[in-house]
């Protein structure tokens, strides 16, 4: 488990996370989710004491990454995927990992293999593209088979068939019991592999919730209706104060109930061959619930003319 207390860094008048409390349990998969300068990699860097907290506490199983004898075996990490020598070959990065934590010479062959890049573990790791060395960042992660593993963006750099491995490593991991927390800013992959939300903007503390919640409580859930008489409902529906919009063959209303739907479409007498629920995606959740704590948007690009 990985417990966050009151944690907060501020770099002079700046606070890039602000007194954020959390608990990431072991055993299923955490997303970790915020804007640009949110906070996200800053208080995974404070997770691992490369950078000092102004204030609170972040411990793992119950203490702190500095007084870990033998970190690799406690916690992986993979932050920057070109954070490694460049004139080292893979197998030699991860051999003076391996030695410099106590970890038996064999895992380091062991871990080449699971991640893919046995083939190349003597070549030079400046040589390799962005999605091998990716590959070499989580192989140093899972290098002393730690209980606790924290990802940042893993699946950067990655072909649509190394997302799929990257998806269903992270998933097994977390079967067998373990604590992961991973970061990214692809909403699609997270919807596919993470079983909890925690959401931050800008250094605080947004949602901490099941995926499901996240989604389920979201203002962008609709409901689809499909009848013979579109714009009779259309024109109650608006009257009633939800919004509509056209589905393929039929409408798309937000703000009502199936329940209320159904209820109104009864009373008016108006017949409906459909009515199902349209859940938002985590995309569409998300960007609603950080829309205040967006802090480097975009302009809106002017039109020609």
């Amino acid at each position: 488990m990985i417990s966050l207390q009151e944690l907060t860094k501020r770099y002079g008048e700046r606070t890039a996370v602000d007194g954020l409390s959390v608990e990431i349990a072991a055993g299923r998969v955490t997303g970790f989710l915020g804007p640009n300068g949110a906070g996200k990699s800053t208080t995974m860097r404070m997770i691992l004491g490369l950078d000092r907290p102004t204030s609170g506490v972040a411990l793992l199983d119950g203490r702190r990454y500095e007084t870990l004898k033998h970190p690799l075996t406690e916690v992986g990490a993979a932050l920057e995927a070109r954070d490694m020598h460049p004139g080292r070959t893979a197998r030699n990065h991860l051999l003076g990992m391996a030695r410099s934590n106590g970890i038996p010479v064999g895992r380091v062959d062991t871990v080449l293999e699971i991640v893919g890049v046995t083939a190349v573990a003597g070549k030079r790791v400046g040589t390799f593209s962005l999605g091998m060395t990716q590959r070499l960042g989580i192989a140093a992660a899972l290098l002393g088979d730690p209980p606790i593993l924290l990802l940042d963006e893993p699946i950067n750099g990655l072909d649509p068939d190394g997302v799929r491995w990257v998806r269903g490593l992270i998933r097994g991991l977390a079967a067998e019991g373990r604590t992961l927390l991973v970061s990214s800013h692809l909403m699609s992959e997270m919807e596919d592999t993470a079983d909890h939300l925690v959401v931050i903007g800008r250094g605080k503390l947004i949602a901490d919730a099941p995926i499901d919640e996240v989604i389920r409580q979201s203002s962008r859930n609709a409901v689809t209706v499909r009848s013979p008489r579109t714009d009779e409902l259309r024109s109650e529906f608006i009257r009633s104060g939800w919004q509509v919009d056209e589905a393929a063959d039929g409408l798309l209303v937000t703000g009502a109930s199936l329940d209320e739907i159904g209820e109104l479409a009864y009373q008016r007498r108006l017949p409906i061959y459909e009515l199902s629920p349209r859940l938002a995606s985590l995309e569409e959740a998300y960007l609603e619930l950080t829309a205040s704590s967006v802090e480097y948007g975009s302009a809106t690009r002017p039109s020609k003319g």
